[in-house]
């Protein structure tokens, strides 16, 4: 399957695909990786990627399909966490250049913690107007996000980097 094809596929496809050897963990997260690497300079949905720990948390789910153990609905679907709420190992900065970088950031929040749970591959932190309190997406923070189907406007709202995310197939 092509990369882009493996971009529009659903929570449900995907792990449909992966019970069925299909496609694996590691194959659609190494994919949506790509994808990000190479339109998030223009559309700026996320101000965080940690391929790593994708990655390694793709292997992880991989393996747990392989023994036909999944541990939840969403195991080895990419996911990403707005820049709002508390994911553990990652700085939470709210799109604010007043929030302290150094932490700590060593819990979840309770989103955080059932996407993990159930398996979710996370990839990242998607951006945010300052504190979340903007129409548009623009941060002092991050910038501009821009809409990836019109990038002259921002997709808007608190939310605006998750919008842009799964508008453009960011997983």
């Amino acid at each position: 399957m092509l990369h882009d094809e493996i971009a529009w596929l659903g929570a449900d496809e995907l792990t449909r695909a992966y019970r069925e050897r299909r496609l694996s963990p590691v194959e659609v997260a190494q994919a949506t990786l790509d994808r990000i690497e190479a339109l998030n300079p223009k559309l700026n949905a996320f101000c965080l990627v940690d391929r790593e720990s994708a990655l390694a948390d793709a292997r992880a789910s991989e393996a747990r399909w392989k023994r036909g153990e999944p541990i939840g609905p969403v195991d080895g679907v990419p996911a990403s966490v707005k820049d709002l709420i508390l994911t553990r190992g990652w700085p939470t900065l709210r799109g604010s250049l007043t929030t302290d970088r150094a932490g700590p950031w060593d819990s979840d929040a309770p989103a955080t913690a059932r996407l993990r749970e159930a398996g979710a591959v996370l990839l990242g932190k998607t951006t945010t107007p300052e504190f979340g309190w903007r129409g548009s997406t623009d941060s002092p923070l991050t910038g501009i996000t821009r809409n990836p189907w019109r990038t002259d406007t921002t997709p808007g709202g608190s939310s605006g980097g998750a919008v842009a995310a799964v508008a453009a197939g960011l997983g």
